[in-house]
């Protein structure tokens, strides 16, 4: 399968705005939005205890939150690509496969709204690098690993879609788009857009809003994977793609 075919695929078109949209509500989740700040003084040197010191360049701040991005973003193109790669042999029992993932992510969902509290525990890694831009990216691994449960419910979900695209390519793409909602906040708010601290503002206020929202879209997801609408929605839009001839 060449490159066009990957990213042309029915599945992964349907899925990507998904991904988007779950790493987005994973930056507004609970435990992660009210520690941006303190992630970019991490990463950019200025730890909490880190008194009297003035105040970084903001192209130090950019750069500490890039490489903080890519570490995260390191781990979860590989865990999607493995979870993509895991489904391509497992293709032979698609359906049964697809409805019992279904049901995992209405789980997950029902996690993310805030009901299911013994599946809630957070679980950190009690190891931290050390502050400044060496440790930027260690952190992003750290964060990638051991933050859970406001990365679970949405990373799961989005494994979940990745399985069930039954291809490394599309794992990696999907978990890719998955970073790229997670990651482009804290650039845009390591960059000290003005908009963006207004925003930011907004979210906090409507954090639980916004909660059972994603919780809401992750249930109707498995509702449609559940039921096998899901699969013929694919279907049907593979076709339409398919059978698309540009103009030139």
């Amino acid at each position: 399968m060449n490159p066009g075919e990957i990213i042309f695929n029915g599945q992964l078109l349907a899925a990507v705005p998904i991904a988007l949209l779950a790493g987005l509500v994973s930056f507004a989740s609970p435990c992660v939005l009210p520690l941006v700040p303190g992630y970019l003084g991490y990463v950019s040197g200025m730890s909490n205890g880190a008194r009297g010191k003035t105040a970084p360049a903001r192209s130090r701040v950019m750069l500490g939150a890039v490489l903080f991005v890519l570490g995260f973003s390191l781990v979860f193109v590989l865990i999607g690509a493995f979870a993509g790669t895991v489904g391509a042999f497992v293709v032979r029992w698609e359906d049964i496969i697809t409805r019992v993932l279904g049901v995992v992510v209405i789980v997950m969902g029902l996690v993310f709204i805030g009901q299911l509290s013994f599946l809630q525990r957070t679980v950190k890694s009690n190891f931290r690098p050390a502050t400044g831009l060496a440790g930027a990216p260690i952190l992003g691994i750290v964060f990638a690993v051991g933050w859970t449960p406001c990365l679970g419910p949405t990373l799961i979900a989005i494994n979940a879609l990745s399985f069930e695209t039954g291809s490394t390519g599309r794992g990696a793409i999907l978990a890719l788009f998955y970073c790229l909602g997670l990651g482009i906040p804290f650039l845009l708010v390591a960059a000290g857009l003005n908009w963006v601290t207004g925003s930011v503002a907004f979210l906090k206020r409507h954090i639980r809003a916004i909660n059972i929202g994603g919780g809401i879209l992750l249930v109707i997801i498995g509702a449609l994977m559940v039921t096998g609408i899901w699969g013929v929605l694919m279907s049907k839009l593979g076709v339409v793609i398919s059978g698309f001839v540009p103009a030139i």
